[in-house]
Protein backbone atom coordinates (compact mmCIF):
# COMPACT_ATOMS: atom_id res chain seq x y z
CA UNK A 1 0.00 0.00 0.00
CA UNK A 2 1.45 3.34 -1.03
CA UNK A 3 2.06 5.78 1.78
CA UNK A 4 1.26 9.43 1.22
CA UNK A 5 3.28 12.08 2.94
CA UNK A 6 1.85 15.31 4.30
CA UNK A 7 3.52 17.30 1.51
CA UNK A 8 2.04 15.26 -1.26
CA UNK A 9 -0.14 17.29 -3.54
CA UNK A 10 -3.46 16.41 -1.97
CA UNK A 11 -6.40 14.23 -2.69
CA UNK A 12 -9.23 14.67 -5.06
CA UNK A 13 -11.51 14.41 -2.13
CA UNK A 14 -14.44 16.37 -0.95
CA UNK A 15 -15.99 16.36 2.43
CA UNK A 16 -19.58 16.21 3.49
CA UNK A 17 -22.09 16.82 0.75
CA UNK A 18 -19.96 16.05 -2.20
CA UNK A 19 -20.74 15.65 -5.87
CA UNK A 20 -22.41 12.79 -7.46
CA UNK A 21 -24.89 10.41 -5.98
CA UNK A 22 -22.47 7.54 -6.05
CA UNK A 23 -20.13 6.14 -8.60
CA UNK A 24 -22.59 3.86 -10.37
CA UNK A 25 -25.15 6.64 -10.80
CA UNK A 26 -22.48 9.02 -11.94
CA UNK A 27 -21.17 6.63 -14.55
CA UNK A 28 -24.67 6.19 -15.90
CA UNK A 29 -24.97 9.94 -16.24
CA UNK A 30 -21.57 10.16 -17.84
CA UNK A 31 -22.56 7.59 -20.40
CA UNK A 32 -25.88 9.29 -21.07
CA UNK A 33 -24.21 12.65 -21.61
CA UNK A 34 -21.35 11.40 -23.75
CA UNK A 35 -20.55 13.99 -26.37
CA UNK A 36 -23.04 16.54 -25.13
CA UNK A 37 -20.64 19.42 -24.65
CA UNK A 38 -18.64 20.70 -21.70
CA UNK A 39 -21.54 21.14 -19.33
CA UNK A 40 -22.69 17.60 -19.93
CA UNK A 41 -19.45 16.35 -18.49
CA UNK A 42 -19.33 18.68 -15.53
CA UNK A 43 -22.75 17.63 -14.55
CA UNK A 44 -21.64 14.09 -14.07
CA UNK A 45 -20.11 15.08 -10.79
CA UNK A 46 -23.05 16.99 -9.50
CA UNK A 47 -26.06 15.87 -7.70
CA UNK A 48 -29.24 17.81 -7.67
CA UNK A 49 -30.48 20.37 -10.13
CA UNK A 50 -31.51 23.96 -10.47
CA UNK A 51 -33.99 23.90 -7.70
CA UNK A 52 -32.61 21.58 -5.11
CA UNK A 53 -29.31 20.21 -6.30
CA UNK A 54 -29.44 17.35 -3.89
CA UNK A 55 -26.04 16.10 -3.16
CA UNK A 56 -23.12 18.29 -3.68
CA UNK A 57 -20.86 19.23 -6.18
CA UNK A 58 -18.01 21.35 -7.50
CA UNK A 59 -16.90 22.85 -4.34
CA UNK A 60 -13.43 22.21 -3.68
CA UNK A 61 -10.50 22.22 -1.42
CA UNK A 62 -8.33 24.13 1.00
CA UNK A 63 -6.44 27.28 0.47
CA UNK A 64 -2.84 26.39 1.13
CA UNK A 65 -0.67 24.98 -1.63
CA UNK A 66 1.51 22.23 -0.17
CA UNK A 67 5.20 22.02 -0.86
CA UNK A 68 5.63 19.51 -3.66
CA UNK A 69 9.37 19.89 -4.03
CA UNK A 70 9.97 16.49 -2.46
CA UNK A 71 8.34 14.78 -5.38
CA UNK A 72 4.81 13.94 -4.39
CA UNK A 73 3.77 10.63 -2.92
CA UNK A 74 6.37 8.56 -1.10
CA UNK A 75 6.10 5.82 -3.68
CA UNK A 76 8.34 8.01 -5.83
CA UNK A 77 5.75 9.23 -8.31
CA UNK A 78 6.27 12.97 -8.81
CA UNK A 79 3.69 15.62 -8.23
CA UNK A 80 3.01 16.75 -11.77
CA UNK A 81 2.67 20.26 -13.06
CA UNK A 82 -0.88 20.51 -14.50
CA UNK A 83 0.62 21.98 -17.69
CA UNK A 84 3.26 19.26 -18.06
CA UNK A 85 3.16 16.91 -21.01
CA UNK A 86 3.58 14.07 -18.50
CA UNK A 87 0.43 15.06 -16.68
CA UNK A 88 -2.30 12.49 -17.35
CA UNK A 89 -4.71 15.41 -17.76
CA UNK A 90 -3.03 16.34 -21.03
CA UNK A 91 -1.17 13.23 -22.05
CA UNK A 92 -4.11 11.39 -23.56
CA UNK A 93 -5.26 14.30 -25.69
CA UNK A 94 -1.80 14.82 -27.15
CA UNK A 95 -1.73 11.18 -28.14
CA UNK A 96 -5.16 11.43 -29.78
CA UNK A 97 -6.55 8.63 -27.68
CA UNK A 98 -6.88 7.47 -24.08
CA UNK A 99 -3.66 7.70 -22.16
CA UNK A 100 -2.13 4.51 -20.71
CA UNK A 101 -3.09 5.71 -17.24
CA UNK A 102 -6.70 6.26 -18.32
CA UNK A 103 -6.88 2.71 -19.70
CA UNK A 104 -5.55 1.26 -16.44
CA UNK A 105 -7.82 3.43 -14.30
CA UNK A 106 -10.91 2.45 -16.24
CA UNK A 107 -10.01 -1.19 -15.86
CA UNK A 108 -10.00 -0.72 -12.10
CA UNK A 109 -13.29 1.13 -12.22
CA UNK A 110 -14.97 -1.58 -14.27
CA UNK A 111 -14.03 -4.11 -11.61
CA UNK A 112 -15.13 -1.96 -8.68
CA UNK A 113 -18.46 -0.82 -10.10
CA UNK A 114 -20.49 -3.95 -9.14
CA UNK A 115 -19.26 -3.66 -5.54
CA UNK A 116 -19.24 0.13 -5.30
CA UNK A 117 -21.49 0.17 -2.23
CA UNK A 118 -19.19 -2.14 -0.30
CA UNK A 119 -16.14 -0.17 -1.41
CA UNK A 120 -17.79 3.06 -0.33
CA UNK A 121 -18.61 1.72 3.12
CA UNK A 122 -15.07 0.43 3.53
CA UNK A 123 -13.62 3.76 2.42
CA UNK A 124 -15.57 5.75 5.01
CA UNK A 125 -14.97 3.18 7.74
CA UNK A 126 -11.24 3.54 7.22
CA UNK A 127 -11.42 7.32 6.96
CA UNK A 128 -13.25 7.80 10.24
CA UNK A 129 -11.50 4.99 12.09
CA UNK A 130 -8.03 6.34 11.41
CA UNK A 131 -8.98 10.02 11.30
CA UNK A 132 -11.86 10.59 13.74
CA UNK A 133 -11.23 14.35 13.64
CA UNK A 134 -12.65 14.38 10.10
CA UNK A 135 -16.07 13.11 11.18
CA UNK A 136 -17.20 16.57 12.27
CA UNK A 137 -16.71 17.85 8.75
CA UNK A 138 -19.57 15.63 7.57
CA UNK A 139 -23.27 16.02 8.38
CA UNK A 140 -24.62 14.10 11.35
CA UNK A 141 -26.77 11.88 9.13
CA UNK A 142 -24.64 10.18 6.50
CA UNK A 143 -27.31 8.12 4.76
CA UNK A 144 -27.97 10.64 1.98
CA UNK A 145 -24.40 11.89 1.71
CA UNK A 146 -22.34 8.80 2.27
CA UNK A 147 -21.17 7.82 -1.18
CA UNK A 148 -20.72 11.22 -2.81
CA UNK A 149 -17.11 11.82 -1.90
CA UNK A 150 -15.99 8.36 -2.97
CA UNK A 151 -18.07 8.53 -6.16
CA UNK A 152 -16.63 11.93 -7.05
CA UNK A 153 -13.09 10.65 -6.64
CA UNK A 154 -13.70 7.70 -8.93
CA UNK A 155 -15.47 9.77 -11.58
CA UNK A 156 -12.74 12.39 -11.64
CA UNK A 157 -10.14 9.71 -12.16
CA UNK A 158 -12.19 7.99 -14.87
CA UNK A 159 -12.29 11.20 -16.93
CA UNK A 160 -8.64 12.05 -16.41
CA UNK A 161 -8.05 12.68 -20.13
CA UNK A 162 -10.86 15.24 -20.50
CA UNK A 163 -8.56 18.18 -19.90
CA UNK A 164 -10.71 21.27 -20.34
CA UNK A 165 -13.91 20.13 -18.68
CA UNK A 166 -12.21 18.26 -15.87
CA UNK A 167 -9.97 21.20 -15.03
CA UNK A 168 -12.96 23.54 -14.93
CA UNK A 169 -14.82 21.14 -12.67
CA UNK A 170 -11.82 20.68 -10.36
CA UNK A 171 -11.26 24.42 -10.04
CA UNK A 172 -14.88 24.86 -8.96
CA UNK A 173 -14.41 21.98 -6.56
CA UNK A 174 -11.30 23.53 -5.10
CA UNK A 175 -12.86 26.94 -4.62
CA UNK A 176 -16.14 25.76 -3.21
CA UNK A 177 -14.83 23.24 -0.75
CA UNK A 178 -13.23 25.91 1.37
CA UNK A 179 -16.58 26.23 3.14
CA UNK A 180 -16.14 22.78 4.70
CA UNK A 181 -12.96 23.82 6.48
CA UNK A 182 -10.78 21.39 4.53
CA UNK A 183 -7.05 21.74 5.22
CA UNK A 184 -4.10 20.59 3.13
CA UNK A 185 -3.14 17.94 5.68
CA UNK A 186 -6.49 16.20 5.14
CA UNK A 187 -5.71 15.30 1.55
CA UNK A 188 -3.17 12.52 2.07
CA UNK A 189 -5.44 11.00 4.73
CA UNK A 190 -8.27 10.65 2.23
CA UNK A 191 -5.87 9.47 -0.45
CA UNK A 192 -4.65 6.61 1.73
CA UNK A 193 -8.21 5.42 2.28
CA UNK A 194 -9.04 5.63 -1.41
CA UNK A 195 -6.04 3.49 -2.35
CA UNK A 196 -6.88 0.95 0.34
CA UNK A 197 -10.47 0.64 -0.89
CA UNK A 198 -9.35 0.21 -4.51
CA UNK A 199 -6.78 -2.39 -3.54
CA UNK A 200 -9.32 -4.37 -1.54
CA UNK A 201 -12.26 -4.24 -3.98
CA UNK A 202 -10.43 -4.40 -7.32
CA UNK A 203 -7.93 -7.19 -6.61
CA UNK A 204 -7.79 -8.55 -10.16
CA UNK A 205 -6.81 -5.25 -11.78
CA UNK A 206 -4.82 -3.83 -8.88
CA UNK A 207 -1.05 -3.99 -8.87
CA UNK A 208 2.03 -1.78 -9.24
CA UNK A 209 0.91 -0.46 -12.62
CA UNK A 210 -2.60 0.40 -11.43
CA UNK A 211 -1.34 1.94 -8.21
CA UNK A 212 1.15 4.11 -10.09
CA UNK A 213 -1.56 5.29 -12.51
CA UNK A 214 -3.93 6.20 -9.69
CA UNK A 215 -1.18 8.03 -7.80
CA UNK A 216 -0.29 10.11 -10.85
CA UNK A 217 -3.92 10.94 -11.63
CA UNK A 218 -4.79 11.65 -8.02
CA UNK A 219 -1.83 13.95 -7.52
CA UNK A 220 -2.52 15.95 -10.68
CA UNK A 221 -6.20 16.29 -9.84
CA UNK A 222 -5.44 17.42 -6.32
CA UNK A 223 -2.93 20.05 -7.35
CA UNK A 224 -5.41 21.76 -9.65
CA UNK A 225 -7.95 21.97 -6.84
CA UNK A 226 -5.44 23.23 -4.30
CA UNK A 227 -4.17 25.94 -6.64
CA UNK A 228 -7.72 27.10 -7.37
CA UNK A 229 -8.57 27.24 -3.68
CA UNK A 230 -5.41 29.19 -2.86
CA UNK A 231 -6.16 31.75 -5.56
CA UNK A 232 -9.78 32.06 -4.43
CA UNK A 233 -8.74 32.59 -0.82
CA UNK A 234 -7.05 35.85 -1.83
CA UNK A 235 -10.29 37.43 -3.01
CA UNK A 236 -13.33 35.65 -1.53
CA UNK A 237 -14.57 34.35 1.82
CA UNK A 238 -15.27 30.62 2.19
CA UNK A 239 -18.99 31.44 2.52
CA UNK A 240 -21.38 34.39 2.74
CA UNK A 241 -24.06 35.00 5.37
CA UNK A 242 -27.42 35.81 3.81
CA UNK A 243 -30.53 37.13 5.54
CA UNK A 244 -33.91 36.13 4.14
CA UNK A 245 -35.73 39.37 3.28
CA UNK A 246 -38.66 37.81 1.42
CA UNK A 247 -40.32 34.39 1.49
CA UNK A 248 -43.14 33.92 -0.99
CA UNK A 249 -45.05 30.65 -1.26
CA UNK A 250 -46.09 30.12 -4.89
CA UNK A 251 -47.62 26.65 -4.43
CA UNK A 252 -47.96 24.21 -1.56
CA UNK A 253 -44.41 23.00 -2.18
CA UNK A 254 -42.64 25.85 -4.01
CA UNK A 255 -41.30 29.04 -2.48
CA UNK A 256 -39.35 31.99 -3.88
CA UNK A 257 -36.72 32.90 -1.31
CA UNK A 258 -34.93 36.26 -1.58
CA UNK A 259 -31.84 37.04 0.49
CA UNK A 260 -29.39 39.87 1.19
CA UNK A 261 -25.75 38.86 1.69
CA UNK A 262 -23.44 40.37 4.30
CA UNK A 263 -20.97 41.42 1.59
CA UNK A 264 -21.07 41.68 -2.22
CA UNK A 265 -21.73 38.36 -3.94
CA UNK A 266 -20.46 38.25 -7.55
CA UNK A 267 -22.12 35.78 -9.90
CA UNK A 268 -23.42 35.43 -13.44
CA UNK A 269 -26.90 34.63 -14.68
CA UNK A 270 -27.27 30.87 -15.14
CA UNK A 271 -25.03 29.98 -12.19
CA UNK A 272 -25.97 28.47 -8.83
CA UNK A 273 -24.79 28.42 -5.21
CA UNK A 274 -24.67 25.94 -2.37
CA UNK A 275 -26.93 26.72 0.59
CA UNK A 276 -26.69 25.70 4.25
CA UNK A 277 -29.57 26.35 6.64
CA UNK A 278 -29.36 26.77 10.43
CA UNK A 279 -31.62 23.73 10.85
CA UNK A 280 -29.27 21.28 9.11
CA UNK A 281 -25.65 22.23 9.86
CA UNK A 282 -23.03 20.94 7.39
CA UNK A 283 -25.74 19.87 4.94
CA UNK A 284 -25.40 21.90 1.74
CA UNK A 285 -27.73 21.89 -1.25
CA UNK A 286 -27.42 23.67 -4.60
CA UNK A 287 -29.92 26.19 -6.00
CA UNK A 288 -29.80 28.27 -9.15
CA UNK A 289 -30.11 32.04 -9.04
CA UNK A 290 -33.54 33.08 -10.33
CA UNK A 291 -32.45 36.50 -11.57
CA UNK A 292 -29.48 38.16 -13.15
CA UNK A 293 -27.34 40.33 -10.82
CA UNK A 294 -29.46 43.18 -9.42
CA UNK A 295 -28.43 46.73 -8.52
CA UNK A 296 -29.72 46.20 -4.96
CA UNK A 297 -27.59 43.06 -4.56
CA UNK A 298 -30.52 40.81 -3.62
CA UNK A 299 -30.47 37.16 -4.66
CA UNK A 300 -33.51 34.97 -5.33
CA UNK A 301 -33.92 31.19 -5.42
CA UNK A 302 -36.83 28.96 -6.39
CA UNK A 303 -37.08 26.09 -3.92
CA UNK A 304 -39.28 23.03 -4.27
CA UNK A 305 -39.84 20.88 -1.19
CA UNK A 306 -39.17 17.26 -2.08
CA UNK A 307 -39.95 14.10 -0.09
CA UNK A 308 -37.43 13.66 2.72
CA UNK A 309 -35.74 16.86 1.53
CA UNK A 310 -34.08 18.19 4.64
CA UNK A 311 -32.92 21.51 3.22
CA UNK A 312 -35.66 22.06 0.67
CA UNK A 313 -38.48 21.37 3.13
CA UNK A 314 -36.87 23.67 5.69
CA UNK A 315 -36.55 26.49 3.16
CA UNK A 316 -40.13 26.08 1.95
CA UNK A 317 -42.02 25.29 5.16
CA UNK A 318 -39.86 26.60 8.01
CA UNK A 319 -37.85 29.57 6.82
CA UNK A 320 -39.11 33.08 7.56
CA UNK A 321 -37.97 36.65 7.01
CA UNK A 322 -35.02 37.42 9.23
CA UNK A 323 -33.57 33.91 9.19
CA UNK A 324 -29.91 33.74 8.20
CA UNK A 325 -28.50 31.07 5.89
CA UNK A 326 -25.06 30.51 4.39
CA UNK A 327 -24.13 30.61 0.71
CA UNK A 328 -21.11 28.96 -0.85
CA UNK A 329 -19.38 30.51 -3.87
CA UNK A 330 -21.13 30.67 -7.25
CA UNK A 331 -20.45 27.91 -9.75
CA UNK A 332 -21.62 26.70 -13.14
CA UNK A 333 -21.11 27.79 -16.72
CA UNK A 334 -24.63 27.66 -18.14
CA UNK A 335 -24.12 31.32 -18.99
CA UNK A 336 -24.86 33.42 -22.06
CA UNK A 337 -22.16 33.95 -24.67
CA UNK A 338 -22.70 37.62 -25.42
CA UNK A 339 -20.24 37.56 -28.32
CA UNK A 340 -22.66 35.39 -30.27
CA UNK A 341 -25.63 36.63 -32.26
CA UNK A 342 -27.40 33.27 -32.28
CA UNK A 343 -30.77 32.89 -30.61
CA UNK A 344 -31.26 31.14 -27.28
CA UNK A 345 -33.50 28.10 -26.94
CA UNK A 346 -34.16 27.81 -23.20
CA UNK A 347 -35.89 24.73 -21.79
CA UNK A 348 -36.81 24.63 -18.10
CA UNK A 349 -38.73 21.98 -16.22
CA UNK A 350 -40.21 22.53 -12.75
CA UNK A 351 -37.98 24.84 -10.66
CA UNK A 352 -35.37 24.42 -13.38
CA UNK A 353 -37.09 27.46 -14.87
CA UNK A 354 -35.27 29.66 -12.30
CA UNK A 355 -31.92 29.98 -14.14
CA UNK A 356 -33.80 30.34 -17.43
CA UNK A 357 -35.44 33.47 -16.06
CA UNK A 358 -32.01 34.79 -15.06
CA UNK A 359 -30.74 34.19 -18.60
CA UNK A 360 -33.66 36.10 -20.15
CA UNK A 361 -33.00 39.05 -17.85
CA UNK A 362 -29.30 38.88 -18.70
CA UNK A 363 -30.01 39.14 -22.44
CA UNK A 364 -32.38 42.06 -21.81
CA UNK A 365 -29.79 43.92 -19.72
CA UNK A 366 -27.17 43.62 -22.44
CA UNK A 367 -29.49 45.44 -24.83
CA UNK A 368 -28.67 43.33 -27.89
CA UNK A 369 -31.73 42.04 -29.69
CA UNK A 370 -31.46 38.26 -29.82
CA UNK A 371 -34.29 35.84 -30.36
CA UNK A 372 -35.04 33.91 -27.16
CA UNK A 373 -37.46 30.97 -27.08
CA UNK A 374 -38.50 29.68 -23.64
CA UNK A 375 -40.26 26.37 -23.03
CA UNK A 376 -41.61 26.08 -19.46
CA UNK A 377 -42.49 22.49 -18.60
CA UNK A 378 -44.71 21.29 -15.77
CA UNK A 379 -46.66 18.21 -14.73
CA UNK A 380 -49.88 20.14 -14.09
CA UNK A 381 -51.17 23.67 -14.65
CA UNK A 382 -50.65 24.51 -10.99
CA UNK A 383 -46.92 23.80 -11.35
CA UNK A 384 -46.52 26.73 -13.75
CA UNK A 385 -45.83 28.79 -10.64
CA UNK A 386 -43.81 31.52 -12.39
CA UNK A 387 -45.60 31.67 -15.73
CA UNK A 388 -47.24 35.05 -15.14
CA UNK A 389 -43.89 36.77 -14.63
CA UNK A 390 -42.59 35.18 -17.82
CA UNK A 391 -45.66 36.36 -19.74
CA UNK A 392 -45.06 39.87 -18.43
CA UNK A 393 -41.48 39.68 -19.73
CA UNK A 394 -42.85 38.47 -23.06
CA UNK A 395 -45.13 41.51 -23.27
CA UNK A 396 -42.20 43.87 -22.67
CA UNK A 397 -39.57 42.11 -24.79
CA UNK A 398 -40.49 41.70 -28.48
CA UNK A 399 -37.71 39.14 -29.06
CA UNK A 400 -38.97 36.77 -26.33
CA UNK A 401 -41.43 33.91 -26.86
CA UNK A 402 -42.72 31.82 -23.93
CA UNK A 403 -44.44 28.46 -24.39
CA UNK A 404 -45.81 26.56 -21.37
CA UNK A 405 -45.97 22.78 -21.81
CA UNK A 406 -48.08 20.73 -19.39
CA UNK A 407 -47.87 16.94 -19.17
CA UNK A 408 -51.20 16.17 -17.44
CA UNK A 409 -54.66 17.72 -17.70
CA UNK A 410 -53.39 20.80 -19.51
CA UNK A 411 -55.64 23.84 -19.78
CA UNK A 412 -52.82 26.34 -20.33
CA UNK A 413 -50.24 26.20 -23.07
CA UNK A 414 -49.42 22.98 -24.90
CA UNK A 415 -50.29 19.50 -23.73
CA UNK A 416 -47.58 16.86 -23.78
CA UNK A 417 -44.00 16.14 -22.80
CA UNK A 418 -41.48 18.95 -22.85
CA UNK A 419 -38.76 17.38 -25.08
CA UNK A 420 -41.32 16.39 -27.70
CA UNK A 421 -42.82 19.88 -27.74
CA UNK A 422 -39.39 21.45 -28.19
CA UNK A 423 -38.62 19.14 -31.08
CA UNK A 424 -42.00 19.79 -32.70
CA UNK A 425 -41.41 23.55 -32.84
CA UNK A 426 -37.97 23.16 -34.46
CA UNK A 427 -35.70 23.17 -36.29
CA UNK A 428 -33.35 25.09 -34.00
CA UNK A 429 -30.09 25.05 -35.92
CA UNK A 430 -29.57 28.83 -35.51
CA UNK A 431 -29.93 28.67 -31.72
CA UNK A 432 -27.83 27.77 -28.70
CA UNK A 433 -29.54 25.40 -26.29
CA UNK A 434 -29.92 25.90 -22.52
CA UNK A 435 -31.46 23.12 -20.43
CA UNK A 436 -32.40 23.02 -16.75
CA UNK A 437 -34.63 20.58 -14.92
CA UNK A 438 -35.06 16.98 -13.79
CA UNK A 439 -32.55 14.42 -15.09
CA UNK A 440 -34.89 12.52 -17.38
CA UNK A 441 -36.01 15.78 -18.97
CA UNK A 442 -32.39 16.81 -19.54
CA UNK A 443 -31.46 13.50 -21.15
CA UNK A 444 -34.44 13.53 -23.51
CA UNK A 445 -34.12 17.24 -24.28
CA UNK A 446 -30.47 16.88 -25.28
CA UNK A 447 -31.50 14.24 -27.82
CA UNK A 448 -34.40 16.41 -29.01
CA UNK A 449 -32.20 19.46 -29.52
CA UNK A 450 -29.53 17.53 -31.37
CA UNK A 451 -32.13 16.00 -33.68
CA UNK A 452 -33.62 19.48 -34.18
CA UNK A 453 -30.32 20.85 -35.47
CA UNK A 454 -28.34 22.18 -32.49
CA UNK A 455 -24.81 20.75 -32.34
CA UNK A 456 -24.05 19.01 -29.06
CA UNK A 457 -21.26 21.43 -28.21
CA UNK A 458 -23.78 24.33 -28.28
CA UNK A 459 -26.08 22.75 -25.70
CA UNK A 460 -25.41 24.04 -22.20
CA UNK A 461 -26.61 22.49 -18.97
CA UNK A 462 -25.28 21.23 -15.69
CA UNK A 463 -26.19 17.64 -16.35
CA UNK A 464 -25.05 16.12 -13.16
CA UNK A 465 -26.44 19.11 -11.64
CA UNK A 466 -29.61 17.29 -12.61
CA UNK A 467 -28.77 13.80 -11.50
CA UNK A 468 -30.66 13.84 -8.24
CA UNK A 469 -33.56 16.03 -9.12
CA UNK A 470 -35.58 14.56 -6.31
CA UNK A 471 -32.91 15.74 -3.89
CA UNK A 472 -32.96 15.86 -0.12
Amino acid sequence: MTAISANDGATAAGYGNEPGSGYAAGRAAASASQGQGHDAYRGDFRAGQPGERAGEHPTGYPGAVPDTSDGGWTSGHPTLDPSSGENPLVKGLRNNGPSPDAVVIRRTLAEIEPVSHQATSYFYALLFLHNPQLRDMFPAAMDAQRDRLFGALLLAAEHIDDTVTLTDYLCNLGRGHRKYGTQSEHYPLVGECLMSALERYAPRSWGPEAEAAWVRAYTAISQIMIDAAAEDELRSPPWWYAEIVSHERRTSDVAVVTVRTDQPYPYRAGQYASVETPWWPRVWRYYSFASSPRPDGLLSFHVKAVPAGWVSRSLVHRARRGDVIKLGPPAGSMTVDHTSSRGLLCVGGSTGIAPIKALVEDVAQHGVRREVEVFFGAQRDADLYDLDSFLELERRLPWLSVRPVVAQYATRGFAGQLPEAVKEFGPWGDFDGYLSGPPQMIRKSVDALVSAGIPADRIRHDFLGTLVASGT
